[in-house]
């Protein structure tokens, strides 16, 4: 029984079972890259380590995958319409998880069909890239947001270009019969440069009558930090 059941596991495709070791392994080892290279360019606030280790599995799945389709075309085919009923609902927070996703699919792609050197050396080359240039984030802009009467509005932009001059743009004007707001949008190396004033602006501002109040919003496009 026993000598049966080994039968039908070796016999059970084209591929040896070393083989078959080797294309998960190799799957596998090469995973750990894209692990240290998610978390090195991910250790901000929002790292996800669930995230992280899915990609690793991913990989070993993908790997797995390829090495029971092989060069069989009616299988592959199969494969596909069986995988396309899956749905994926999670939201993608950031564009280079995306980035990520793709690069473990091709990585356990290139494992599962015998092409450890495509693998490896493309995995390289993308661990390099993203080494230098993964780390890169949009820069943190200062929302300026001011209300008061209509009346000194004159003054409010007169204060504003004072401070920022070109630096700030002004993004949005609301206007009652008797009130004002005006939002600025500065870059927030402009807006620091501003500490150097004898007097804040903040402090200028509200030496103005009737300004009801001055908010201070930081902005940036990275919503996964």
């Amino acid at each position: 029984m026993r000598d049966y059941l080994y039968s039908l596991l070796r016999d059970s495709g084209t591929l040896s079972t070393e083989d078959i070791l080797l294309h998960i392994l190799a799957s596998a080892v090469i995973s750990i890259a894209i692990y240290v290279s998610y978390w090195y360019t991910h250790s901000g606030t929002f790292y996800s380590k669930k995230f992280n280790v899915s990609l690793m599995t991913l990989t070993v799945l993908t790997g797995t995958v390829m090495t029971v389709i092989g060069n069989n075309i009616a299988l592959s085919l199969g494969m596909v319409g069986a995988l396309s009923i899956v749905r994926f609902r999670t939201a993608i927070k950031d564009s280079r998880d995306t980035t990520y996703i793709f690069w473990a699919i091709i990585v356990g792609i290139c494992c599962g069909v015998g092409d450890y050197l495509v693998a490896a050396v493309g995995t390289v080359v993308v661990f390099i890239l993203l080494l230098f240039l993964g780390r890169v984030r949009n820069e943190n802009r200062v929302l300026l947001i001011l209300r008061g009467s209509r009346e000194i509005t004159m003054d409010i932009e007169k204060i504003v270009f004072d401070y920022f001059g070109t630096g700030a743009l002004l993004k949005v004007k609301n206007t009652t019969e008797h009130t004002v707001e005006l939002i600025y949008e500065t870059p927030r190396k402009v807006y620091e440069a501003t500490y150097k004033k004898e007097q804040d602006i903040v402090t200028k501002l509200y030496s103005l009558k009737h300004l009801e109040y001055v908010n201070i919003v930081s902005q940036s496009d990275e919503i996964s930090g």
